[in-house]
């Protein structure tokens, strides 16, 4: 082997010996150890809109994926019968009233009578029984066209806070009973992010603790948020869980709260989580 051949191989040797020592210490190298990566959802929350009375329904004011903000009207039940109901109850309060205004009379009468002895002491109290009497039918009354009225103000449906409909269960003509949904709203605020930190970790995870909140969405925005809740339970991974670790593992669930989400931060959607860790005198 003449002095050229060995001096390349030589060199091939030595370069094949770095790019091994290159290759082993970049894939042996720490991870990052001031940074914990979780994964997890968006939290779905959805309400069901109903009726506490039962009806026709007569309105649907909202398509499925229509945006909906707190306040506003989403359904109506046929009125008919229940403007009657209040129609009938005021009339009834108006009737038991005049009895009830009369029997007042009638008792100052017997008061005035009483100490000349122009009635007997059985009338005067006969015309007390009969005025306390009708002041309870009337306090009765009062309180059926209260009901009546409550009863009315219950045939249309609002939406108690903002989201999008998810589902339109019923349609106009339908007899709905109290409690049948005729929507399902996706309830936007606010947004919760549910993920899992296994037990090793779970030590460095507090309430309140500062995390950035990624999506898969290319070039889009980096979501602030902090931890509000911290299971005290261990559960085994959920399947939805993307982790490289075994689905086997115990973890414990956290609720993180995004600071500033908006429409590109859908429910159920897959994110990433990452949380700042306090640094220890052993990482310093």
């Amino acid at each position: 082997m003449n002095r050229s051949t060995l001096i390349k191989s030589v060199l091939i040797v030595f370069g094949i010996g770095i790019f091994l020592f290159v290759f082993y210490h970049l894939n042996n190298t720490p991870k990052n150890t001031h940074e914990l990566t979780l994964y997890g959802n968006v939290d779905v929350r959805q309400v069901d809109i109903g009726f506490r009375v039962p009806g026709q329904v007569m309105e649907l004011g909202f398509e499925e994926g229509d945006q909906v903000g707190e306040g506003d009207l989403m359904a109506v039940l046929d009125k008919t019968p229940y403007n009657s109901q209040v129609v009938q109850a005021q009339a009834n309060v108006k009737a038991v009233m005049a009895s009830f205004k009369n029997a007042e009379i009638l008792l100052k009468r017997r008061l005035d009578l009483i100490t000349v002895g122009g009635v007997s002491q059985e009338d005067l109290d006969n015309a007390k029984a009969t005025r306390d009497e009708l002041l309870a039918n009337l306090l009765q009354a009062q309180a059926a066209l209260k009901i009546a009225e409550d009863n009315l103000s219950y045939t249309e449906a609002y939406a108690p806070t903002d989201g999008i409909i998810l589902t339109r269960i019923r349609e106009p003509g339908t007899v709905v009973n109290p409690g049948d949904p005729v929507f399902t709203l996706s309830v936007s605020s606010p947004v919760w992010i549910r993920a899992y930190v296994d037990e090793p970790n779970l030590g460095q995870v507090y309430y309140g603790m500062p995390v950035e909140i990624y999506t898969d969405i290319e070039g889009g925005e980096v979501y602030t948020g902090q931890v509000g809740f911290i299971s005290p339970v261990a559960e085994f991974t959920p399947k939805s869980v993307e982790s490289t670790e075994l689905r086997t593992d115990l973890v414990y669930r956290l609720r993180i709260y995004a600071d500033n989400p908006d429409r590109h931060l859908v429910q159920g959607m897959p994110v990433t989580v990452k949380l700042k860790l306090k640094k220890t005198n052993r990482q310093k």
